[in-house]
């Protein structure tokens, strides 16, 4: 199983008319299970900075002309942080507001479980592109951020934590080992507060 992401978001059949189309970010929210669709990174880290993205770029869907629901349509939306909003933009190579990528260029729209077969993560948690179209997104989102790796870096130790303050309480470790692991908790505070406020 890669190490990407475990679960690949769904998105419901929400028909709903809404004035704008960031009405939508509480259902997205849901459905993309806190994360951005994209760099899969939980939205706890940074929520004030997650949005709501048009996978077919607003200025590449024709359909967007002939009614204002198309613009907010739910099938169209991906929740995103910030960092991969702004780097997709209005990026869509194709120029084909019907066909994602053609010729390793494009993207894959996340809800899509074929996204999962062009990344992974190293040991250490950098994205890894494994296609020729991975790459391609790999680099139009910017997804070499080292933000990316520190945050999933992040995620992986809160379990370990968590089991360390369990065996805590039942007075399980030794005094030398807890001192060690104070300072490891306060420098992971430290760390997260840093990368919360980037």
């Amino acid at each position: 199983m890669s190490n990407f992401r475990f679960h690949t978001p769904t998105r419901r059949n929400i028909t709903e008319i809404v004035a704008k189309y960031s009405d939508h970010k509480p259902n997205l929210k849901i459905d993309f299970l806190s994360r951005c669709g994209y760099c899969n990174a939980p939205d706890s880290w940074k929520t004030a900075f997650y949005e709501v993205d048009h996978f077919i770029p607003v200025k590449r869907n024709k359909k967007i002309f002939l009614t204002i629901k198309s613009h907010t349509d739910y099938s169209n939306l991906v929740y995103s942080c910030r960092s991969c909003n702004n780097a997709k933009r209005n990026k869509w190579p194709t120029d084909d507001q019907n066909v994602s990528h053609k010729n390793d260029q494009g993207f894959v729209d996340p809800c899509d479980k074929d996204y999962l077969t062009h990344f992974d993560r190293d040991q250490i948690g950098n994205i890894v592109a494994l296609t020729n179209l991975g790459r391609w997104m790999y680099l139009s989102m910017n997804l070499h951020k080292p933000h990316h790796k520190v945050i999933w870096q992040l995620e992986q130790l809160e379990p370990v934590i968590k089991q360390i303050k369990e065996n805590d309480k039942l007075h399980i470790l030794p005094e030398h080992i807890k001192d060690r692991i104070i300072k490891l908790f306060v420098a992971y505070d430290n760390y997260r507060d840093e990368l919360r406020n980037l």
